[in-house]
């Protein structure tokens, strides 16, 4: 491990790296401040961050708050598919494309403050960032295209506080992973925290924009009432793939993130597919063959260029020979690529995922 994993996972403040005072403080009242106490120097490191956050955020407000409210967000493309299903390879090539822009690591963490810090703090966040991501080899960088749930963490908004950071007690938030469960006043919150971060990076891109969250995959009916011009990919793997590989990354993103012992356990990992993708189907009939095209993962590892084309053609999307050369030349790049490997899963932990997760083996005919 690199010193500046080892750091980031004693000291890093994970999702609330960019939490303003009130916000942070908020979430600990909500999870009656129980931080286990082997976190409490991750805690303290958050808190006297989040201070400076504030400062640097009411005056981002002060300086760009009304040009912020008067932007309008081009249509999106949002790609969805679970955890592990290869949304991140498909974000890396469609990011490829400058005509589009997208959320970047450093935008999406310090989401109060990118458009006055952007450039000082982005230096200061590579040089503590290790060269790859924690549970694989896919590159880290604060410019690399990033999920834009994390923006939702510091203000309470997203599941993720209940996966891996607060496991014991921030069952609240559970809610948040496909909104179905939201009152209307969260789901209210949840549209204007989501709407008013992408008004900051359309005024500062002034461009469509390409956007990733696996949790998105059951929130298609808010995402179209909120932009109904939307357009969306889908990305699917081999279940079973998908299932070793998230146990994998939960149990080491926990490791950075986590203010309470616990672990993510695999009835936690079959549910929540379960729970997306329940959510999914119910509301696929509000997509059409317009606004709508789906990728096997492994199909888009064989042939990444030919894929993008069809996903160009299928969505009617500008002109696919303007981005295939770029596209070819970051291909090339990543052609070494070394792919997390794991051991044959148990028999009847097989089973189980089989049971779990027979709508998905059976609607995109992967084999049990």
């Amino acid at each position: 491990m690199s010193w500046q994993s080892t750091l980031l996972e004693r000291l890093g403040p994970g999702g609330f790296c960019g939490s303003t005072l009130g916000e942070w403080l908020r979430v600990l009242r909500d999870n009656r401040f129980a931080v286990d106490v082997e976190y409490w120097p991750k805690a303290a490191f958050i808190t006297a961050n989040s201070v400076v956050n504030s400062l640097v955020a009411s005056w981002e407000e002060w300086r760009y708050g009304r040009a912020i409210a008067g932007t309008s967000v081009h249509p999106p493309l949002f790609i969805l598919g679970v955890w592990r299903s290869g949304t991140t390879h498909l974000h890396n090539l469609l990011a490829k494309d400058d005509r589009f822009a997208f959320p970047s690591t450093y935008e999406v963490f310090y989401p109060h403050t990118f458009l006055t810090t952007g450039r000082s703090g982005s230096r200061v966040m590579q040089s503590m960032m290790p060269p790859t991501r924690p549970m694989d080899n896919v590159k880290a960088g604060v410019e690399e295209p990033q999920e834009d749930e994390f923006v939702l963490v510091p203000s309470g908004l997203s599941f993720a506080l209940a996966l891996v950071i607060f496991p014991r007690t921030g069952q609240r938030y559970q809610k948040f992973l496909t909104l179905t469960e939201a009152t209307a006043e969260e789901l209210e919150s949840w549209k204007a925290a989501f709407t008013r971060f992408l008004q900051k990076l359309t005024l500062k891109h002034q461009r469509p924009l390409i956007l990733k969250s696996p949790a998105h995959t059951g929130r298609v009916k808010v995402l179209l009432d909120l932009f109904p011009e939307a357009k969306f990919i889908h990305i699917h793997r081999d279940p079973y793939a998908v299932f070793q590989s998230s146990q994998h990354t939960w149990r080491r993103v926990k490791s950075f993130w986590g203010l309470q012992r616990g672990e993510v356990d695999e009835q936690r990992i079959l549910q929540d597919h379960v729970e997306i993708y329940d959510a999914f189907f119910s509301q696929r009939h509000r997509l059409t063959d317009e606004n709508f095209c789906e990728v096997r993962f492994g199909e888009l590892e064989r042939d990444p260029v030919g894929q993008v084309r069809r996903i160009y053609e299928a969505l009617q999307l500008p002109d696919f020979a303007y981005v295939e050369p770029v596209l070819r030349d970051y291909v090339e790049t990543i052609r070494g690529y070394s792919r997390n490997t794991f051991p044959e899963m148990p028999v009847e932990l097989r089973q189980r995922v089989a049971r779990a997760w027979s709508r998905s083996f059976e609607a995109w005919g992967y084999a049990k």
